[in-house]
């Protein structure tokens, strides 16, 4: 009797450490942030989570347990969230080898949106940048609406994510060399297209990117929302996270699709309703990224989602 309880007992446990490990990806934990408005980009390093909203005020910093640490202020408007037609729209953010944030606005309106802010996290120290150069040779790619919503350092420069609308539905990865801002008359720029549309009542474009080098991967958000262009917000749908293998190898291409989509609401439930703008990897092993999500919900209000995927 005891071998055949524990023959029971084996395959019992068998079965279910075959259960868990069978589930590739898995929310861990959603957080709301309620007085910081429209996070937009988010970036971590040293135990410290950077977050910007694109229309907030302040850079909001967090610590490894995701509890406000520390703020640094970039605008004083008197509003908590500042007035649409005068955002800077910074959608996106990267940290650079020398410490230093690096965070771009939209480049959707000029001179408004098109411009950048370097930022030392430990002096406070930041300095403006003007991008309009920059922003206008990338639209001599071919692009035609000018969204930038996601910017990532990789070992080859940097890859700046450029999101469609219903009346563009395009979204286009840009390749371009460190220190683009200092020498924007005359870096290397290139594009290719990304992806296909995957929501035929919607747009489902790029709201973030993150680089990840153990796999030299780029992992990407995807939001649908109900817009006919680059300005607008609109109605609220699916959510995806994607990833694209070894994307140094495929920079000269002339467009690229997505190793990897995870539809983030069929999930779980958690994500349904959720815009989700952004991503960073809190940590990388050989077989899982630990990721932290951002979404901004056009409320005045941002929520977090820690989440594991395998790779």
């Amino acid at each position: 009797m005891g071998r055949r309880y524990a023959g029971i007992a084996f395959i019992f446990f068998s079965l279910f450490n075959w259960g868990c490990s069978s589930q590739k990806h898995m929310l861990q934990e959603k957080i709301l942030l309620p007085d910081y408005p429209s996070a937009s980009g988010i970036d971590y390093r040293d135990q410290a989570v950077y977050i910007i909203g694109d229309d907030a005020n302040n850079l909001l910093i967090l610590d490894s347990s995701l509890q406000t640490k520390d703020s640094i202020s970039l605008f004083h408007f008197a509003e908590k969230r500042i007035p649409k037609k005068l955002k800077p729209d910074l959608e996106a953010m990267t940290l650079l080898d020398d410490g230093n944030i690096l965070l771009t606005g939209s480049g959707s309106s000029f001179p408004t949106r098109s411009i950048a802010w370097l930022i030392n996290p430990k002096t406070k120290i930041k300095d403006s940048i003007r991008l309009d150069t920059f922003y206008q040779r990338i639209t001599l790619q071919g692009i035609q609406e000018l969204n930038i919503e996601g910017i990532a350092a990789y070992p080859g420069g940097f890859i700046l994510a450029n999101r469609g609308s219903k009346g563009y539905p395009k979204n286009h990865l840009i390749f371009t060399r460190r220190n683009f801002w200092k020498r924007q008359t005359n870096v290397e720029i290139s594009s290719m297209l990304a992806g296909a549309n995957t929501d035929s009542s919607q747009f489902s474009g790029i709201s973030g990117i993150t680089y990840a080098s153990k796999q030299d991967a780029l992992i990407l958000t995807i939001s649908t929302e109900d817009t006919r262009n680059n300005m607008d917000d609109g109605a609220i749908g699916t959510s995806y996270l994607w990833i694209i293998r070894n994307i140094s190898s495929k920079k000269n291409w002339k467009a690229v699709n997505p190793d990897i989509i995870i539809n983030l609401d069929q999930l779980d439930p958690k994500f349904i309703g959720q815009k989700i703008e952004s991503v960073c990897i809190l940590k990388e092993t050989s077989s899982r990224y630990y990721l932290l999500l951002a979404a901004d919900n056009d409320n005045g209000s941002s929520t977090l989602f820690k989440m594991v995927v395998s790779k």
